[in-house]
């Protein structure tokens, strides 16, 4: 047996009816393309023609966009109202812009000062640090010099000494304070005064202890012996001893 629209039958399988009736004779309705009865068992799948599109038929309804569908509006924008006209709602858009602009600009001006700052106040308080141990091992810094003068400095307490000495060095300490140079109150401490004749001017003769200087902070003055030029006369009188 054979079907004359796709060839031979199956005895087995029997024919395949298929209803292509545009009214349905039991409702009296037109059937809509799509009701069309699904093809049978063994029915060929649908090809596309020739020259058309491969992927049509794999394409399903729910691939194409709702009739009707609106398109997606843009998000409002905070203080922009939705109905404003074109010019009035750019205007608007560019005032805002601006706004957040100008923030972006303060905020990152207050990063910028806050960074400074903390900077500034991280390398204050690692200068206070290192001042405050100097200030401590400056008894050590005298006895190591008394050591030295008196010819005690030897040996391995000489290396010692010696790698402290450095230590403190590297950390900015400078040791000041030298015979014949000129008094001056800022950084000298005067322990004892005389006159001498081989003098112009108030003069270190002699240096009791150094002193040390951090920078531009002076940490202890140097304990100095200062001589003058001459003695005042004999009978000279004070000017702010005289009577009324």
């Amino acid at each position: 047996m054979t079907d004359p629209d796709h060839g031979p039958v199956d005895p087995a399988q029997g024919p395949t009816i298929r209803d292509r009736r545009r009214i349905d004779p039991e409702t009296g309705e037109v059937r809509e393309p799509q009701a069309a009865a699904a093809p049978g068992p063994g029915a060929p799948e649908a090809q596309p023609e020739p020259g058309g599109d491969p992927g049509a038929v794999a394409g399903t309804v729910d691939d194409l966009p709702a009739a009707g569908a609106a398109p997606e509006s843009p998000e409002p924008v905070e203080g922009v109202p939705d109905g404003a006209p074109a010019d009035d709602r750019a205007a608007q858009l560019e005032q805002a812009l601006l706004e957040r602009t100008q923030d972006l600009k303060r905020l990152q001006a207050e990063y910028v000062n806050y960074k400074r700052r903390v900077d500034r106040d991280r390398e204050l308080s690692r200068g206070q640090g290192v001042e405050s141990v100097l200030r401590e091992l400056l008894p050590v810094l005298d006895d190591l010099r008394s050591a030295r003068e008196h010819g005690e400095l030897t040996g391995a307490f000489k290396a010692v000494g010696e790698a402290v000495e450095k230590v403190t060095s590297r950390q900015g300490l400078v040791v000041f304070g030298e015979v014949g140079e000129p008094f001056d109150p800022m950084v000298h401490e005067a322990l004892m005064h005389s006159y001498s004749e081989d003098v112009t001017e108030p003069t270190c003769v002699q240096i009791l202890q150094p002193g040390y200087r951090l920078g531009e902070r002076v940490l202890r003055p140097a304990r100095v012996a200062v001589a003058e030029p001459s003695a005042p006369a004999a009978g000279a009188t004070d000017p702010g001893t005289t009577g009324a």
